[in-house]
């Protein structure tokens, strides 16, 4: 597991980068998370130990992510996240072959952006999503874009004919589990998947910053918050942080 770091700071936000593993805010006594890890931070400095949290990631996902230090950035950056001016973007692969089960052709891309739309319903009780209709009364609309960015054999893999696809997304809505329930809805679990992937999915290898997996007993989930853009809550600059 690696560590959090701070890639920006001023005076009314914290923009980090959370490794995978660690969640954005726990309830669970001597579980480290972003929040314990930012309020620390501050208080270390003599800052007042506020911590505005205006997005989550997932615990298992790793990504940049940006905090509030005052509540008036807090009300800023939750608006702009409500309607949706602010722009996520994410890098996941996959070893799925698609719905079709179609072959993929080595070093083949498709730099079009495709629109995924669908209704989720969340379970609390399982902490699980799935995809219903519109008609379900506690479905959401969840929607997002991706484009595939390569199409290659992967050597991480212990069956040679496996197939490693690597998408671009950009997230519209965020909904629980979105990106992972999508893409295995159309036949990509992701690597690493154990909630919504195959067994195939997760097999030995470990992830990293870059996405990149070598050896290891088990494989990171194959998804990675890698830029975000949004408006500074107090100077309204149009800002970009993404990751290397």
């Amino acid at each position: 597991m690696g560590k959090p770091d701070i890639i920006y700071e001023d005076n009314d936000i914290i923009v980090c980068y959370k490794p995978a593993g660690i969640a954005t805010q726990t309830r669970c006594i001597g579980q480290q998370d972003m929040e314990s890890f930012i309020r620390n931070y501050r208080a270390a400095k003599n800052e007042p130990p506020y911590v505005g949290i205006v997005h989550r990631l997932d615990q298992p996902v790793e990504g940049v992510m940006v905090f509030a230090k005052n509540q008036k950035a807090a009300a800023s950056l939750s608006r702009q996240i409500k309607e949706h001016t602010t722009e996520k973007y994410y890098r996941a692969a996959s070893r799925g072959q698609g719905v079709s089960g179609a072959d993929k052709k080595e070093d083949t891309h498709d730099p079009a952006w495709h629109t995924l739309t669908d209704y989720i319903s969340f379970d609390k009780r399982t902490n699980t999503s799935k995809i219903t209709s519109e008609k379900d009364r506690l479905a959401k609309k969840a929607v997002l874009q991706y484009r595939v960015i390569s199409v290659t054999p992967d050597r991480d893999s212990s069956k040679n004919e496996c197939i490693r696809t690597e998408f671009d997304i950009k997230l519209i809505t965020g909904r629980h589990h979105q990106i992972r329930l999508q893409l295995a809805h159309i036949g990509y679990p992701l690597i690493g998947d154990t909630k919504y992937g195959k067994p195939a999915s997760n097999n030995s290898g470990t992830g990293s910053k870059s996405g990149r997996t070598g050896g290891g007993v088990r494989e990171q989930l194959a998804l990675c918050s890698y830029k975000i853009v949004f408006d500074h809550p107090a100077t309204g600059e149009r800002m970009t942080f993404e990751l290397p």
